[in-house]
């Protein structure tokens, strides 16, 4: 089995959390740290909740604090989904973890441009601080083997008609990654609508019964009821974790290599990841899409992870 050694970036948030536990536990990932940008909450209160996270789970990496608000826009929060700490519905124990000194693109720059392997890049949330690092030192292009994120949508968006949340947060952000000529797999809303933590899965991960599996339950007790009360779903979609658990078995996916643009131009279909899934425009393709999911294996995945730890 190959290890893979990531950076993940992320703005936890519930399904954030769950990429973390399922990151810092699987012997197919070498988690060399974790940078964290504002998003599902503001820097500071994401920030909290990884160093939270990280000590509940005995994750012992770097956690650097990154942008607090994208390129261009002011950063808007999911308070309604993710409530006001960003991790609602956890009890944490006091906070002895400190962040690192180093800034998210100081450390992202770091890592890459030191490590004798190449290194993939794993973006949850909005993807300001690899686009910033990617301006900064562009040389670290040439050791970033992937870039996985969870963002966009071939079809339909979550916060407006066109655009998926991470990546309307900060388009330019997204518009400078994809067009870098990285390897770039874009896993959106079409498949991890297809993970929903729907009563039957909590009552699975739930009688479990360690410590991680406590921490899914009651995380996602919460997440669900604010799915509900927003959206009306019985079990919210869990997106990031899609990410990690395609790391750990990439045959969950079935991917679909095409050209993807990022609409910048600040109209009605402002950061939309247009995906030429018929190859209409034949331009260069840029982008290996994730189009369906085996979602029975992927839970099968977080319940081996939450009996190990």
């Amino acid at each position: 089995m190959k290890t893979r050694k990531i950076i993940l970036d992320c703005d936890p948030g519930h399904d954030d959390a769950i990429a973390i536990l399922l990151a810092g536990s699987n012997p197919a990932i070498d988690l060399l740290g974790i940078t964290v940008v504002a998003g599902n909450q503001t820097l500071i209160k994401t920030g909290i909740n990884t160093l939270n996270l990280c000590q509940y789970l005995e994750i012992d990496v770097p956690v650097c604090l990154g942008s607090a608000n994208p390129i261009i826009k002011n950063i808007e929060v999911c308070e309604l989904i993710h409530g006001e700490t960003g991790l609602d519905g956890f009890d944490f124990e006091t906070l002895k973890r400190d962040f690192d000194s180093r800034s998210a693109v100081e450390f992202i720059v770091q890592t890459i441009l030191d490590s004798k392997d190449p290194i993939t890049v794993v973006t949850t949330g909005p993807m300001t601080n690899l686009a910033l690092a990617i301006k900064v030192e562009p040389k670290i292009l040439e050791n970033i083997e992937e870039v996985v994120l969870m963002g966009g949508s071939y079809t339909n968006g979550n916060v407006s008609p066109a655009a998926e949340f991470n990546i309307f947060t900060d388009p330019e952000a997204a518009y400078i990654v994809f067009n870098s000529k990285l390897k770039v797999t874009m896993i959106g809303l079409d498949v991890t609508r297809q993970v929903k933590v729907l009563p039957e899965i909590i009552s699975r991960m739930e009688g479990i019964n360690t410590k991680s599996s406590i921490l899914f339950t009651k995380l996602m007790k919460v997440f669900n009821e604010n799915q509900k009360s927003v959206f009306g779903l019985e079990g919210g979609p869990l997106h990031d974790p899609v990410t990690i658990a395609y790391l750990i078995d990439p045959t969950i996916l079935d991917l679909k290599y095409m050209h993807c643009d990022i609409d910048i131009s600040h109209g009605p279909s402002y950061g939309r990841t247009n995906c030429d899934i018929f190859d209409y425009l034949h331009l260069e393709k840029n982008t290996f899409v994730a189009m369906d999911i085996n979602s029975n294996r992927f839970w099968d995945i977080v319940e081996i992870e939450l009996k190990n730890k």
